[in-house]
């Protein structure tokens, strides 16, 4: 019997596709020995919502699913149809892999108890970040945090299961609803992201190792809302002018942030006179950005403190956040302290 090693073709008729997301998170498994796959499933639950997220949207002008819902979050924000499909979508996905042991939501008012005895994580979720842009087609996202739960198994969930600073995090991510769909994680061993093959229905690598430029020209703050900004940033973005630097704002978190992630920026969401304490949420859209953003080498901070060092205590606990390229937020906080210092003399 003949037998021949296998050599891959390298001819154009046979392209590389690259590493498909379960195939990656395959190779990686073994950097979390504590998991015993565990985690590995709950991130393919997490990317399975995604392709559904991704086809709803899509479809969101022919199915009549866009426009308001006629509700309001506990957020007091008025809730459209695709907020309400995208947290079920997600709930579902999360409840039926058996890994999520409890879920706090941007569309909940409580955290939701699984019921799962044998789950060991904890998901933080803003199911549809930027829903204000879902009838202008604008990008919008899903924005996610994992923790491990504290309390033994079977035990009755307890806060401590869920106010854990975003220093604990085994894993985050986010999900761009865009011209093409990515889904961008890490797990604390660096950033990767994944580009959506609609035609295979796969997401296959196409950013690995992402790495954020130490510094940038762009600069993405709502400037409709200068008048009531905190101290110091009006001072900051008098500077990003002065260096001509480009004002990029979306009005989606995720998407802005993803642009500045890859191309260098900043992103600023300051107290105002109506947010003295911001307008993000901490547990899930500013923790899971922010160990994105340091995974990658850029930096997040809320003025005063590291974003990961600040110890929740609420559900949807509001902060403002500087993230971004590294010398960029550095700057803006010089800025910030200034200002008091100016205020004191």
């Amino acid at each position: 019997m003949k037998i021949n090693p296998y050599q891959p073709d390298q001819s154009g008729m046979a392209y590389s596709v690259g590493t498909t997301l379960d195939r990656f998170i395959k190779f990686k498994q073994s950097d979390f020995p504590f998991a015993s796959g565990e985690l590995s499933q709950l991130l393919r639950d997490i990317a399975l919502a995604a392709k559904i997220v991704n086809r709803e949207t899509n479809r969101a002008g022919l199915a009549n699913i866009g426009g308001a819902f006629g509700q309001t979050n506990v957020q007091g924000e008025e809730q459209q149809k695709l907020d309400v499909i995208a947290n079920i979508r997600f709930m579902r996905a999360l409840s039926k892999g058996g890994e999520v042991c409890a879920i706090v939501s941007e569309e909940e008012d409580a955290v939701i108890d699984l019921k799962n005895k044998s789950g060991k994580y904890v998901v933080a979720i803003d199911p549809l970040d930027g829903s204000s842009n879902i009838d202008v087609n604008i990008s919008i996202g899903t924005i996610f945090s994992i923790y491990r739960r504290k309390t033994p198994l079977g035990s009755p969930i307890q806060m401590e299961d869920i106010m854990q600073p975003g220093s604990e995090q085994v894993a985050a991510g986010y999900v761009l609803y865009g011209s093409s769909t990515m889904l961008v994680y890490t797990t604390g061993f660096g950033v990767n992201g994944f580009t959506y093959e609609t035609s295979l229905g796969e997401f296959f690598l196409s950013h690995p190792q992402i790495k954020a430029p130490k510094s940038g020209k762009i600069y993405s703050i709502n400037e409709g809302l200068e008048l009531d900004w905190q101290e110091g940033i009006k001072d900051y973005i008098d500077e990003c002018k002065a260096k001509r630097y480009a004002a990029r704002y979306i009005g989606s978190l995720v998407a802005d942030f993803h642009r500045n992630l890859l191309k260098g920026g900043i992103y600023l969401y300051p107290a105002t006179k109506n947010n003295p304490n911001g307008k993000l949420r901490l547990l899930y859209e500013a923790n899971a950005l922010a160990f994105i953003a340091e995974q990658a080498g850029a930096k997040a901070t809320d003025g005063k403190s590291r974003i990961l060092d600040i110890i929740p205590n609420s559900l949807h606990q509001r902060t403002p956040l500087f993230i971004g390229s590294e010398e960029m937020v550095d700057q803006a906080i010089k800025h910030i302290e200034k200002s008091k210092v100016s205020a004191t003399v």
